[in-house]
């Protein structure tokens, strides 16, 4: 994949949040060095998705394999380390913004534009997915029949760290104050990822 500036710079977004966690760890700074080479050695490999909605979420996968591969801790404390570095990120924060944007209907049109887009497979690695509009369950559907940072996994022998990136979704979720509920995993061996999403009640807001 070619070393876009954008591909460089949400690896250096992640590094950038995660290292004040990595001195609490107490992971060595030769290692905190390494993951960066490691981040740009994987991503040079890694299919392109340059040109794709979920760049962002792919290079995150990127640089949690290079953590694993880096930092000496365990998969389990690694993803403890993004996640709370995610958390701790105003700019993240920022960038999620609120539920009521995210499920706003006015979004459909153009998800189900990227929906059929996605099916076109045009970069091997790309999400591919259906958009649900709303309906008496939820506020807004996916099924993602494809995931990319199952893809980047299987492509880098560890298939086994997917399954703590899915983790994340919930976190997000929570940040914007939404409510998602999922079913299943292509990570942990289901046929898709079913994510639905509504408005939290009041009373849990």
């Amino acid at each position: 994949m070619r070393y876009s500036f954008k591909a460089w710079f949400y690896g250096h977004f992640f590094h950038t949040i995660c290292k004040p966690q990595y001195k609490v760890a107490g992971v060595k700074s030769r290692n905190v060095g390494k993951i960066v080479k490691e981040h740009k050695a994987i991503t040079i490999r890694a299919k392109d998705m340059n040109d794709e909605k979920l760049l962002s979420s792919y290079i995150m996968g990127i640089y949690f394999i290079a953590m694993n591969r880096c930092t000496g801790l365990s998969p389990e404390d690694n993803y403890k380390i993004l996640e709370s570095s995610l958390k701790k990120s105003s700019m993240f924060r920022k960038g999620l913004g609120t539920a009521e944007a995210y499920l706003d209907e006015k979004y459909i049109p153009r998800r189900l534009k990227w929906a059929e887009e996605s099916k076109k497979r045009k970069n091997e690695n790309n999400w591919v997915l259906d958009v649900l509009p709303s309906c008496e369950d939820y506020d807004l559907g996916y099924d993602y029949h494809e995931c990319g940072i199952c893809k980047i996994c299987k492509d880098e022998g560890c298939f086994e760290l997917a399954k703590y990136l899915c983790q994340l979704d919930f976190m997000m979720a929570d940040l914007m104050n939404a409510k998602l509920v999922r079913t299943t995993t292509i990570a942990e061996g289901g046929d898709l990822c079913d994510f639905r999403y509504s408005l939290k009640n009041p009373q849990n807001m």
